[in-house]
């Protein structure tokens, strides 16, 4: 632990007094192991204070000038992540762009809304899913039960999915994911064997939250329409003859407060919940044991608690 000055928020600027803020597994292992995040990114070290925490919810107890629409008392959460070169939100303050947070609900507490940041990404590839009316009516499957994967089981059904399938090796997240919406789950070798291949395709659409290139290429040799790519795909996947015919590829797009607004509004609906992601709750003085155990996968995820002895 280390102790720092409280920082003053700027011009159009708050200061977030942290209440709860998650872990972001892929950012905090690979940089643990000095690992690329993705193709071509390098962590540069001295790492910046508070980073790389970003998923993170909490009060304004301060604002600066040209701040109207937010005020001191708002529960809000950062909704994304500012820059690796600014103070992060692994403390128990921080201070953002009054852009970068949003209202939460208030009668949800801060772990329930920590997580918002990640939930505005999965959104943004729903939201990109649904334009492409993949969504509505049809037979969709999830790749990866992470927290990631959780997200978008809810989001699917809220939008109206006819048929939701996951796949997962963890025995235990296939039926939280059942839990939150899912109608049929499978381990990877199982999927395998069941699901049959394109031309005799039982889904019309799916998300890949994993991002390995073997679950990719199970999706697209499988759906019918469109495979969206969540996950950060750091190798090549084939594209051949056999996906040529119909077969939608599509990335995830830039990330926007709209999907965080869309976030919000099924948290405020019910239709989205995210306490179920969290598996533990810590100190931020925990913080080397909760990567351990993200580590060793014995956690979904982790909050950590800043005001927590």
């Amino acid at each position: 632990m280390l102790d720092i000055p409280i920082p003053e928020p700027g011009t159009g600027q708050v200061r977030v007094r942290i209440e709860a803020v998650t872990i972001c597994t892929q950012w905090d292992l690979h940089l643990r192991n000095d690992s690329p995040m993705f193709p071509g990114h390098q962590f540069h070290y001295p790492y910046t204070v508070g980073q790389p925490g970003h998923e993170a919810s909490g009060v304004i107890d301060a604002i600066g000038p040209d701040v109207s629409e937010l005020h001191v008392g708002d529960r809000v959460s950062i909704w994304r992540d500012s820059g690796h070169h600014i103070q992060g939100a692994y403390a128990q303050f921080a201070v953002r762009d009054s852009f970068d947070v949003i209202r939460v609900p208030e009668h949800l507490d801060p772990v329930a809304t920590a997580p918002v940041e990640l939930a505005m990404c999965v959104a943004c590839s729903i939201m990109q899913m649904k334009e492409m009316k993949a969504i509505a009516g049809k037979r969709v499957a999830v790749s990866g039960l992470g927290p990631a994967g959780l997200i978008a089981v809810q989001m699917l059904q809220a939008e109206g999915a006819d048929h939701i399938t996951v796949v997962d090796p963890v025995a235990a997240r296939r039926e939280l994911a059942g839990g939150l919406g899912a109608h049929t789950a499978f381990s990877p070798e199982d999927a395998v064997r069941t699901i049959p291949k394109r031309n005799q395709s039982v889904i019309d659409s799916a998300i890949d939250c994993v991002g390995a290139e073997a679950s990719v290429q199970f999706l697209m040799d499988r759906v019918a329409d469109v495979v969206s790519i969540f996950g950060v795909l750091r190798n090549d996947v084939k594209f051949g003859f056999e996906h040529w015919l119909g077969l939608r590829l599509c990335g995830c797009p830039p990330h926007n407060r709209a999907a965080a607004e869309d976030a919000e509004n099924l948290l405020r609906e019910g239709r989205l919940d995210l306490r179920p992601l969290i598996s533990h709750q810590l100190p931020m003085s925990a913080y080397r044991e909760a990567i351990d155990m993200l580590e060793r996968q014995e956690a979904t995820k982790v909050c950590l608690l800043p005001w927590r002895d």
